[in-house]
C-alpha cells in the first residue's frame, strides 16, 4: 500500500475542489485529489444545461490570480466555464494529482487521528485529513406533490437541451435562477410556459447601465448599502411587482438567494410566461394551483434546488441542518480534527474570487493544525466564533473577514496554543467501518 499518511485528500475536482487544490499546492501541502466523474469541472462538466450562462459576472467568478480570457463575454457560457476550469488545471499543473472515476464510498476516523478512506473499487487509504469539496448541485430535491401526473416530471438537473421543451406545454416549479432560465427557454421554444412560485422573488437584472450588476457591489459596502443599491436598480429596471401581476416578496432582497434574470419579466409582459402560485395537486394531465385554476401540461420541470449531502460520512459526522453545515470557519468542526466541509456555502457573487481569498487563509489554518493537537474548529469556538445560521454568504463581508484574519493571524496562533494546553488529552474518537453505503450519483 502506498503511504498517504502525510497527505490530505481532496474529494471533488469541480470549481471549489480545483481552487483548493491550487491553494494547497501553492502552500506546499501534499495532497491527493479524486473525483467520481470521468473528467474535471464538476457541475460545469456534468450538471448544467447547454444554454446556461453564469449569473454573476466574469470578473467576480474568475479566480483572482487567473483571469478569464479577454474575449470571454461578461456572462460566460457553460462551455466557456468548462474550458476555463480546464485551462486553470493545466496552468497550475493540477491534473497529475487528480484520479478520475474514483468515487469515495466511506470516510471514517481511525486511530492516531488519521482518516481511513474507502473507495467504490474497494481500495482503502489512510490520510492525514480530508477536504470535502463534493459540491452542492448534485443531490436533487423534489417537491412532494399530491396526486398523480400522467406525463413526465424531471428535475432541472436533468434538463440539458431546448429540444426537451420544444412544442410542449411546460410547467416550471421554482423561483430561482435555473427555474427562470428554463421558463424563459420554454417561452421561446415551447407551446406554453408556466412558472409556479410558492412565493414571489426579487428579480435583479443581470446588468444595469451596461455593467454586470455583480460588479457594482464593492468590497467596502455593508449589506444595508448593497440592499439600497439593489432596490434602486430593480425599481429603475422593472418597476414594481404589481406591473407583472406578481405579489411583492415577503423578504428583503439578499435575505434569500437572489434571482438574476431579465427574461422572465420580459416574457410575462409578452404573454409567453404565465406566472402561477404554488401547485395544490396533480390530476392526470392537469395541474391544479392554490388559486383554484387548472392547466394541462406535457412536462413538469422541478427547479427546486439541491440538498447538501455527504453520503460517505458516518452518522456521527453528519452535521447538515437544512442547507447549513454546523461548523466553524465554514469548514471545521470542534470535536474532530482533519475533516473539512468546504464549498457548502452559497456565495452571492462569483465563487472564484471567494476561493481565491479563502484558499490562502485556509492553508494557514491547515498548517496551524499541524502545530496543535485540538481541532481548529474547537479553537474558533473558544475564540467566540459563531456557526452560520444561513448558507447564504455576503462576499463583501467575507472578504473583510479574510483580511482581518490575515492581519490577526499571529494572535490567532497564540490563542490556538492556549486552547491546546486546556485539552492535553484530545484525540479523535475512532468510528467503526461501514457495512453498506450509498454512492454519489450525478
Amino acid at each position: 500500500m502506498v503511504d498517504t499518511t502525510h497527505k490530505h485528500l481532496i474529494i471533488g475536482a469541480g470549481f471549489v475542489g480545483l481552487g483548493m487544490a491550487e491553494a494547497l499546492k501553492a502552500a506546499d501541502i501534499p495532497y491527493d485529489q479524486v473525483d467520481a466523474s470521468d473528467d474535471i469541472g464538476g457541475n460545469w462538466y456534468h450538471g448544467v444545461y447547454e444554454s446556461a450562462h453564469i449569473i454573476s459576472s466574469r470578473k467576480t467568478t474568475q479566480f483572482t490570480h487567473f483571469p478569464m480570457p479577454d474575449n470571454y463575454p461578461d456572462f460566460p457560457s457553460a462551455q466557456n466555464m468548462w474550458d476555463y476550469l480546464n485551462a486553470f488545471a493545466n496552468h497550475f499543473d493540477l491534473r497529475r494529482h487528480i484520479e478520475l472515476n474514483y468515487a469515495v464510498s466511506y470516510v471514517r476516523p481511525v486511530e492516531n487521528n488519521f482518516w481511513e478512506v474507502t473507495f467504490a473499487n474497494g481500495e482503502q487509504r489512510i490520510y492525514k485529513g480530508v477536504l470535502m469539496c463534493n459540491g452542492h448541485h448534485w443531490c436533487k430535491r423534489f417537491p412532494k406533490f399530491k396526486g398523480e401526473f400522467n406525463a413526465e416530471i424531471i428535475h432541472s438537473k436533468d434538463y440539458k437541451h431546448p429540444d426537451q421543451l420544444r412544442g410542449k406545454q411546460v410547467l416550471v416549479v421554482g423561483g430561482g435562477n435555473s427555474a427562470c432560465d428554463i421558463a424563459a427557454e420554454a417561452a421561446r421554444v415551447g407551446a406554453k410556459s408556466v412558472l409556479s412560485m410558492r412565493e414571489s422573488v426579487w428579480f435583479i437584472p443581470k446588468s444595469f447601465a451596461g455593467f454586470p450588476a455583480a460588479d457594482l457591489l464593492k468590497w467596502w459596502m455593508p449589506q444595508w448599502l448593497q440592499q439600497i443599491l439593489a432596490y434602486a436598480i430593480i425599481r429603475l429596471t422593472f418597476g414594481t411587482h404589481d406591473n407583472y401581476g406578481l405579489p411583492k416578496p415577503n423578504h428583503r432582497v439578499f435575505d434569500k438567494h437572489p434571482t438574476l434574470n431579465n427574461e422572465v419579466p420580459y416574457y410575462i409582459k409578452h404573454g409567453r410566461i404565465i406566472p402561477k402560485p404554488a401547485v395544490l395537486r396533480l390530476d392526470g394531465w392537469e395541474v391544479e394551483f392554490i388559486d383554484g385554476t387548472r392547466k394541462a401540461f406535457d412536462l413538469i420541470v422541478c427547479a427546486t434546488g439541491y440538498s447538501v449531502a455527504y453520503p460517505f460520512l458516518p452518522p456521527e459526522l453528519q452535521r447538515v441542518e437544512g442547507a447549513v453545515v454546523k461548523c466553524y470557519g465554514d469548514s471545521c468542526i470542534e470535536d474532530y480534527k482533519g475533516i473539512y466541509y468546504i464549498g457548502w456555502v452559497q456565495i452571492r457573487g462569483g465563487v472564484g474570487s471567494f476561493i481565491s481569498a479563502y484558499g490562502p487563509v485556509f492553508t494557514r489554518f491547515l498548517k496551524l493544525q499541524d502545530e496543535i493537537n485540538v481541532p481548529i474548529g474547537l479553537v474558533l469556538k473558544e475564540m467566540g466564533q459563531q456557526m452560520r445560521e444561513t448558507h447564504l454568504v455576503d462576499p463583501q463581508e467575507t472578504f473583510r473577514q479574510f483580511k482581518l484574519a490575515n492581519l490577526l493571524f499571529n494572535w490567532i496562533v497564540k490563542k490556538a496554543h492556549q486552547v491546546n494546553t486546556q485539552y492535553p488529552n484530545f484525540s479523535n474518537s475512532p468510528l467503526p467501518p461501514c457495512i453498506s453505503y450509498t454512492p454519489l450519483k450525478f
